[in-house]
């Protein structure tokens, strides 16, 4: 089925959520905005099905809001999926294309969110960090904590700021835009951080890892069980921010994850497991009805243009997502909404450099892994370290069913082409690209990715500019070995030169 024309409204059936498309409420008011960022994880909600968590307070905004079942982000990596929801862009149309930390940066001339938000009279604050290079391009009103905070430590601290900054502004009458990213998922995963969760998971219910895994061991049960943990801890932090934050009935609540969960075949990854991801909104005073699902491919990207479309401001024709708000137009026209979906991925810093694309519709997705000499896929090396807890380990591999252990030689030594039906195989266990019988599919994705990338300006489709930014990877491997958090902070990168940027 077409995922674009499926629409499920639990409680009431209709298309129409918002009451208007309009960027002010009855009271000529623009709506404040509030974005929620968690960590590396995945639709492990209650809200999604997940029985085991407990997310009482994004369960209710979902359930009081809207809920996107096949929503994505542009690579599974942290910096570069942040740079694409501050940017409108794709991760090779803006240049972030690995770690904040590794001094990838955005090419120069590229826009960003608070930057929009400032032009038309928004006030902008963020909690947590940015991630995103130039950190000086961000032009935000009011930061706080802007470390990753992995520890988890002080949790309550994220409420507060919050408070301070809505509560700041006297008698000010703009509107805001307030950005809070969370510590949780991330790993290192903790079953218990100064008291918090309040609520554990029942360790009696869990009985396999998260499903796109297919190793299932004791050893990551109990790894699992602390990931669980993490997605509470990370809801009853939700719970603080918005008791704090108080009337929240003119605001536009968005949550969602930068990208899935850090477990094999998830994060650093193309599979569903990595891009995947939650996606809720809520907004008191401007959603009609309650309790809707829908299956339309939204992505990061849409970010952008639909606060822009809120805020009243223009979208810019060159970014290549759109306003989610268009779903929810009288006349919409599922037939309007995007059929194909791409996403990329790079590798984070040299030692991970693995340069590919995928792009999926409303049942199939195809991966392409583009060649540049690469044999073995390094994240696949990282995740079977053992000293890499929550990765599947040589030996459990090994011992899996025969299908497993096949899908984990694709892991490890990627074809060019991989290609899942969806529908039947939704954790992307059967690789279909060799399979007689789905050549007509496999050139039809074939086909749709090359447009989605002709049509972004894909960098990679030059093989000159493709082999420089490889040679510039493997030099800074070589001067760097690893480039790990405590080598390479100078490196100065030469690509933004040479890659192009958006026209």
């Amino acid at each position: 089925m077409n995922l674009s024309i499926k629409i499920i409204c639990t409680g009431v059936l209709t298309a129409l959520l918002f009451s208007s498309c309009s960027s002010e409420n009855n009271k000529g008011e623009r709506p404040n905005i509030l974005l929620i960022v968690s960590e590396d994880n995945g639709q492990d909600l209650g809200c999604y099905g997940n029985s085991i968590v407990h997310t009482p307070n994004l369960d209710r905004l979902a359930k009081n809001g809207v809920r996107f079942t096949n929503a994505y982000t542009t690579t599974s990596v942290c910096s570069p999926s942040r740079s694409s929801m501050l940017t409108g862009l794709y991760v090779h149309q803006n240049g972030q294309f690995g770690w904040a930390t590794h001094n990838y940066t955005l090419f120069d001339d590229i826009k960003v969110l608070p930057q929009y938000l400032e032009e038309v009279g928004y006030r902008t604050g963020i909690i947590g960090k940015i991630h995103v290079n130039p950190d000086k391009k961000f032009n935000f009103d009011f930061r706080a904590l802007p470390g990753s905070n992995f520890e988890k430590r002080n949790l309550s601290e994220y409420a507060h700021n919050a408070k301070k900054f809505v509560g700041g502004s006297g008698d000010v009458e703009e509107p805001y835009f307030l950005m809070v990213n969370f510590p949780d998922a991330h790993l290192p995963f903790q079953n218990d951080v100064d008291g918090l969760p309040t609520v554990k998971v029942d360790t009696s219910k869990i009985k396999n890892t998260l499903p796109f895994v297919g190793v299932n061991t004791a050893r990551l049960r109990t790894e699992t069980e602390r990931y669980y943990n993490s997605i509470n801890r990370l809801d009853e932090s939700v719970g603080m921010l918005l008791d704090s934050i108080g009337d929240l009935s003119n605001t536009l609540i968005i949550y969602l994850s930068d990208h899935g969960a850090q477990f094999s075949r998830g994060k650093l990854t193309n599979y569903e497991g990595g891009l995947k991801i939650p996606f809720i909104m809520h907004w008191e005073e401007g959603i009609r009805s309650k309790n809707v699902l829908r299956e339309e491919l939204v992505s990061v990207i849409d970010i952008v243009p639909t606060i822009l479309e809120l805020a009243g401001g223009k979208i810019p024709e060159k970014l290549p997502g759109n306003s989610i708000l268009k779903l929810f137009e009288e006349d919409y026209d599922p037939v309007s909404w995007r059929q194909n979906l791409g996403a990329g991925g790079v590798g984070e810093s040299p030692v991970f450099y693995f340069p590919r694309r995928s792009i999926r519709d409303g049942r199939y997705k195809l991966i392409h892994t583009i060649d540049v000499g690469r044999e073995e896929f390094p994240a696949y090396t990282a995740y079977t370290d053992p000293d890499f807890a929550t990765g599947a380990n040589q030996e459990e591999i090994e011992a899996s069913e025969a299908q497993v252990q096949e899908a984990y030689e694709i892991f490890k030594s990627p074809p060019t082409w991989e290609l899942y039906d969806l529908e039947n195989d939704s954790w992307e266990f059967f690789n279909l690209a060799e399979d007689p019988n789905y050549k007509g599919v496999l050139k039809k994705m074939q086909k749709a990715l090359i447009s989605w990338r002709q049509e972004t300006n894909d960098p990679f489709l030059d093989n000159i500019r493709l082999e420089k930014f490889t040679r510039e990877m493997d030099s800074i491997n070589i001067l760097y070995p690893n480039h790990s958090y405590n080598k390479g902070r100078n490196v100065k990168w030469d690509y933004p030169n040479y890659l192009g940027h958006v026209e």
